[in-house]
């Protein structure tokens, strides 16, 4: 298994120096928030996009793709009932894809709590229809690109739509693209009845990309989840993708953090399932 970490661990640091940074900790990979970038990504230019790939490959990372697409983001959401809002929504996910091909990446993780949740009033079935407009022309404009939707599920905490794999499963059923699968999330996952391995098991022939971290904000193993049961149903499925490390909290420091997470990962996910 090929293991990744989220540049927003570093971003108090340099583009080079997250890649840095990952490099010493062992990770092969580097998944991109685009808030991190820029404000506004339109203004990052070709040469800027150069630099990035650069720095990535001079110290031997793949650029995975994107995660955390609307983050500091206005005037997006996925299931808006104004159609004018949508429309931007699919455009502004066709330009993030046109950023995450030009970086060298394949995958972008569509997670955004605040831009998908329902407000009071919207019927959910309704606002899985807007969804799917959005998600299918979108979903469209990647496969052009060789890139993959992973649409995450995430606790109710965090969301009222989208909770369960189930039910974003029931969502790729609708939009029906090969380039719109699903992504699984160790902190999100803990949130459903179904343990982690039948999870895994049940989305077998959906899952595109996998995240591995706690609960507690921290990485996989610096809380109470035992990974292994997900750790096992992976090989067992012959997951061939990313595993890449996502946290929310920073502490004790950054680099701790990265250090820690990998020693987890290659004790666990590695395991010789």
């Amino acid at each position: 298994m090929n293991f990744a970490i989220c540049n927003e661990t570093f971003q108090d640091r340099s583009f080079s120096e997250q890649c840095q940074a990952a490099e010493a900790a062992g990770y092969t990979g580097i998944e991109i928030a685009p808030f991190t970038l820029a404000d506004d990504i339109s203004l990052i230019s070709a040469s800027e996009i150069a630099s990035y790939r650069a720095a990535a490959a001079d110290h031997g990372l793949q650029i995975v793709g994107l995660h955390w697409l609307l983050a500091k983001t206005e005037g997006y959401h996925l299931t808006s009932p104004d159609a004018s809002v949508r429309l931007a929504t699919t455009d502004y996910a066709r330009r993030l894809a046109d950023l995450c091909s030009n970086l060298g990446g394949n995958i972008m993780v569509w997670g955004s709590p605040q831009q998908r949740s329902l407000e009071p009033g919207w019927d959910y079935g309704e606002s899985v229809e807007r969804a799917v407009e959005v998600l299918r022309p979108a979903a469209e404009h990647c496969a052009d690109l060789g890139i993959t939707i992973a649409m995450e599920p995430l606790a109710r905490s965090e969301t009222n739509f989208l909770n369960t794999a189930e039910e974003t499963a029931a969502l790729l059923d609708l939009v029906d693209h090969p380039s719109l699968q699903l992504h699984l999330d160790v902190k999100a996952m803990s949130s459903e009845q179904k343990s982690l391995g039948d999870l895994v098991r049940d989305n077998a022939s959906r899952i595109a990309h996998y995240h591995a971290n706690d609960p507690n904000l921290l990485g996989p193993g610096m809380g109470e989840v035992n990974h292994t049961p997900a750790a096992q149903a992976l090989h067992e499925i012959g997951y061939q993708g990313w595993i890449s490390v996502e946290v929310f909290k920073y502490e004790p420091s950054p680099d701790e953090i990265a250090r820690q997470s990998m020693e987890y990962l290659q004790k666990v996910y590695l395991g010789g399932y």
